[in-house]
């Protein structure tokens, strides 16, 4: 959220360059001191800049982008993200562990040097992109409904009361927040719990892992880089959310009653729907504020994701170990993965009661919005 009020580019940078360090580390030993050293340092940069990428490339992205075109955009960036992913976990399958790292650690500085040099800081100027939410200052005057002259950017840190006045500014934007929260609430257990299940289940290797988050990737990734930019311009982001969500539904559903080894390699095409929630999830954030806003209303969505990540592990960890245990209440072992699926619908109700933005062009502030 510091975006707001600091270039983009700027903190970016810092936080690449401050999320590189850790990597280093290993790749240079992995003995234990340096394995230490390398979680506490881990730790500290987390606490700083642990989503603050993503964050960042969203409201960079948001800054040069029109807001038709924001969903597309969005989606390729999630794709190429997919991708690295990809090219990732097939690197690890033939690199040697202290070359993998190496390799990472390489590959981090590289990033950070492209950034340095080719990318530009990004100036919102405001055009076709909605008035800011909060207010900026009290001496702004209007004539004929029109604001006289551009808000200026914000100068200090937003405060809590600012984030809370950004939820309740726009119906759509808290809708999408609480879209946000179940819907990583959901993928946070799925992810906390499904090796564990099917390890149980149908005695999983980390090979059957590797293989299966290869084919989720890939479909994601095509999905995101081919379907997605085709899709967005003429089908609405809010539909695409929901049947995202519906995929989410169904791959849930299924994994709670799989009944046998090769339907979790099937379910890998609900991926295709699934990794559209992302992308149109941080669209319609991103329309429903300004352009100096952009960096809040992301950091606002990744700080409700993050919560939901920490909480959901406590939440499923132990209803998977329950369940998969003697002790269960009664025999279903995909009962927590169905629960999983019950959290996903919330979000998916919640995602149909959401309507898009208004016209741009009928996002006018009145000089009482803007006094008051």
């Amino acid at each position: 959220m510091a975006a707001t009020f600091n270039g983009r580019l700027f903190l970016k940078n810092t936080a690449y360059l401050t999320s590189t360090g850790f990597k280093v580390i290993l790749a240079y030993s992995r003995t234990t001191n340096f394995f230490y050293a390398y979680y506490v340092l881990r730790t500290l940069t987390a606490m700083i800049c642990e989503g603050s990428i993503n964050c960042l490339a969203l409201a960079y992205v948001a800054d040069n982008v029109l807001e038709r075109q924001r969903t597309s955009a969005f989606g390729i960036l999630s794709g190429i993200a997919t991708a690295a992913f990809v090219c990732g976990t097939l690197a690890a399958r033939f690199l040697s562990t202290a070359l993998t790292f190496q390799v990472a650690a390489l590959v981090s500085m590289l990033a950070a040097v492209y950034m340095r040099i080719f990318l530009e800081e990004s100036l919102p100027n405001g055009e076709n992109l909605t008035q800011p939410i909060l207010k900026s200052g009290q001496d702004d005057h209007c004539q004929d409904g029109d604001l006289s002259r551009k808000a200026p950017v914000l100068k200090k840190i937003p405060s809590i009361q600012d984030i809370i006045g950004l939820l309740k500014s726009r119906v759509t934007f808290s809708q999408a927040a609480v879209v946000a929260f179940f819907n990583s609430l959901a993928e946070g257990g799925m992810q906390a719990s499904i090796m564990y299940y099917l390890k149980a289940r149908f005695h999983f290797s980390k090979n059957h892992y590797a293989d299966l988050m290869l084919l989720l990737g890939i479909a994601g990734m095509a999905s995101q880089l081919v379907f997605m930019p085709l899709l967005a311009p003429h089908v609405a982001e809010e539909k695409l959310l929901a049947i995202g969500l519906l995929g989410g539904i169904a791959d849930a559903l299924l994994y709670s009653v799989a009944w046998s080894n090769w339907v979790p390699y099937a379910t890998t095409i609900f991926a295709v729907f699934i990794v559209c929630v992302p992308p149109c999830l941080r669209s319609i954030a991103s329309k429903q504020v300004g352009p100096t806003e952009q960096g809040k209303a992301q950091g606002c969505i990744s700080g409700i994701i993050s919560f939901a990540n920490i909480i959901s592990p406590l939440i499923f960890s132990p209803l998977t170990a329950l369940f998969l245990s003697e002790d269960a209440p009664f025999h279903f072992p995909g009962f927590s993965i169905l629960c999983i699926g019950f959290v996903t619908m919330i979000a998916f109700f919640q995602s149909v009661l959401m309507r898009g933005p208004p016209p741009v062009s009928s996002h006018k502030i009145s000089c009482n919005s803007l006094v008051a």
